[in-house]
This record gives C-alpha cells, structure tokens and sequence, in this order.
C-alpha cells in the first residue's frame, strides 16, 4: 500500500470515534446544526480555515503549500433520515425518530479524517482542496444551497464518495457517464363532479378518469421513447372517493418518474401534463398537474474518472476496483457536474441490510479506504 493508505489506517480510530458521535445523534436535512457544530470544532483544532453556510454545513479549505494551483472540491454529506433505529449498536441513535440510515455519519467522518491527513502533508502539494460539508442531501437541497454560496467558484474537479452497504468491504466502484437517474416527483388532482352511486350519468366520475391515467402514464415508457432509454414511471398513491355509494369528484394521484437521458428529463413535465389533461377530457373531467424536478441524471466526466480510478488502484489492490452499475436512485451530486470536472464513487460498506433500513449497519474497516480514496483524489488532480 502506498504512503496515503497508511496514513489513512493511523486515523482509523479518529475517524470511528467521529462517526459514531454523529450516528448518535443523527439530524434532519437542514436541521443538522450539531453536526455542523462538531465538525467546525475539529476543524479548529486541525487549523483549517472555513466558512459557515446557510442554514447548516460547512466549506473549508487547505492551501497547498507550494504555492497557488488547481482547485479541487470533495463532496461528503452529514444528513441522516426520519426513521426510527433498531439496530443494537452502542452508538445508535439517541434522537427519537431519527437515524444515519443511509451512511451519510460516514461520509462526513471520512471526509474529515481526510482533511486531517491533507492537512498534514500541505507541504507536498500546490493548490488548494475544497472541503464541502454538504447538509440536505436527503431532500435533494444541499447541493443547490452549497453552489449558491460559493462552494464550485474556482473549482477544476469535484469528487464525491458514498458508501454502499451489502457490498465488499472496501471495493470501490465508478464509472464515466451516467450513473445515477434523474429523480422527479409529481401530483395529479383529477376534478370531476359528486354524485349518488346509483346515479352516476348525473355526476362525472374522476375515479374513472384516475383508473385511465394509470395506464396511459406508462405509455410514455411504452410508446413515446426509445425502448432503449431507461426510464420509470411510478404512481405511488391514488386516492379517490369519501364513500361507497358516492361517485368521486376528486381524485388525486402522486409517484415519481426516473430517466437517464438529460433530453428526455426535459420533456417529461410537458408529457405527464398533456396525458393528464388529455386523459382526463375524455371522460368529462379536469387535471390539474404540479411536476418537480428535484434531481437531474448525475452524469461523470471522463476524465475525472479516468484520474479517480487510477487514484483508487494506487490505494488498494486493483481487484478491489470495479464498475458501477448504474442505478435508479436520485443524487444530488449532480448539481455539480454542471460547473466542473466531476467524478462520484461508491465505497463498499459491507452490512447484512439495505440502505434506508432501520436495521442498516455499515463495517467501520471501510473508512480506512474511504479517507485514503478522498485523500488520493485531491493529490491527484490537483497535480494534473
């Protein structure tokens, strides 16, 4: 293993001991003001300068001590979920309904322990390394709030790591192009007219207009793309009706839509709001559509990843290096693609259950990989 892996495995034990204070209390997208807290004290002891934004997180950054260069950025989220813990960790959550349930106490103590290390040996590089603290990724708003204070201002690369559980401990997996979905929420409000159940020519029924819809939405999947373009269409709910014997005058239905086509992202509000209104018409009934597109498709750079891959076999054995498989899960790393050079990684965490588990659990013998990979990728493209 090369010097940063075994500088990496000397903080072991800083970066668990961090990690499991955060599990512990575990705090809401933009509500994360402890963490945010805890976070500034350690970076005070190390020496490193940063900035507050708004409402929580953090923006620091370590000056290279060769002189001005390149700038880059790396990405670690500090958000945990509305969930209740049931695992038997000494550590678990003490903050009732509230639980680290998808890793993101671990991408902050990694990127800490990694800030630490960079700090460390300043001396051996120019330029300088932006620490991004990002809280809200969960509500898919950190990123946006983060770019509007600064944070992607100057920035050459951008690098972002997310630990996976259920898969081998320490395997780190990337790939160029798109790797995760655009992720979009809609509601649709069917209007029709109440009337007696026994009646129904003299109201118009919305449930029937609803049932319609449901179908005609996964037409677009079907029939409006290329069978060769991912692409989900999901209707979670649909409430119709206060009673039995009442046709419906309202229906409401809600899900999410996931793409990996920029083009396509673009036309689905277009789309969903011409089949509801249409569909809708031709049962008598009106639809009201309200689309928000709350995450675009995370697509990597080339050669940020290129750099990023070659970083991760300088720090493991290259059997512990692999492809991504993209998936149908929303990001909001993707926010920054749009103003840099971007690469995003996936860190195996081990774990018997899924992210987004009560019972979700992560092996800490991952961190040590995970400070090395972040501490790797800053030293390599900023001496590119």
């Amino acid at each position: 293993m090369n010097d940063i892996r075994n500088r990496a495995r000397e903080l072991q034990d800083y970066v668990v001991a961090f990690r499991r204070d955060i599990h512990q209390h575990p705090e809401a997208s933009l509500q994360e003001f402890r963490t945010t807290d805890r976070i500034c004290e350690e970076l005070d002891k190390l020496g490193i300068s940063y900035r507050r934004t708004e409402p929580t997180g953090v923006i620091a950054e370590i000056q290279g001590g060769k002189g001005p260069g390149k700038c880059v950025a790396l990405r670690g989220d500090i958000d945990a979920l509305s969930l209740t813990e049931h695992t038997d960790l000494p550590f678990k959550s003490i903050n009732d309904g509230f639980m680290h349930a998808c890793g993101h106490d671990t991408h902050g103590a990694m990127l800490l322990g990694a800030a630490r290390l960079l700090s460390e040996i300043r001396d051996q590089y120019s330029g300088t390394v932006r620490l991004l603290f990002q809280p809200a990724e969960e509500v898919c708003e950190g990123a946006k709030l983060m770019i509007e204070q600064g944070a992607m201002q100057g920035v050459d690369y951008a690098y972002g790591i997310h630990i996976i559980a259920q898969q081998p401990v320490g395997k780190i997996m990337g790939r160029a192009g798109a790797t995760h979905a655009a992720t979009d929420q809609y509601k649709i409000t069917i209007k029709g007219k109440v009337c007696h159940g026994a009646a129904p020519h003299t109201g118009i029924d919305a449930t029937v207009a609803a049932g319609s819809l449901i179908m005609n939405l996964q037409t677009m999947v079907s029939r409006e793309f290329s069978p060769m373009e991912p692409l989900v269409v999901t209707i979670g709910q649909m409430h119709s009706g206060s009673r039995f014997n009442i046709v419906s005058g309202e229906a409401v239905l809600e899900g999410t839509i996931r793409s990996f086509n920029r083009d396509i992202h673009q036309q689905l509000p277009g789309v969903v709001e011409r089949i509801a209104k249409m569909t809708a018409a031709a049962f008598r009934c009106e639809a009201e559509v309200q689309y928000d597109m709350i995450t675009d498709v995370l697509i990597c750079d080339q050669e940020a990843t290129d750099l990023g891959l070659a970083a991760a076999r300088k720090i493991t054995d290259a059997d512990m290096v692999a492809d991504f498989e993209p998936q149908m899960g929303g990001e909001d790393f993707s926010e920054y693609t749009s103003y840099t050079k971007a690469g995003f990684f996936s860190l195996g965490g081990g774990g018997e259950w899924p992210q987004h588990s009560d019972r979700f659990t992560i092996d800490e013998s991952a961190f040590e990989t995970g400070v090395a990979l972040y501490a790797q990728l800053a030293l390599d493209a900023l001496a590119q």
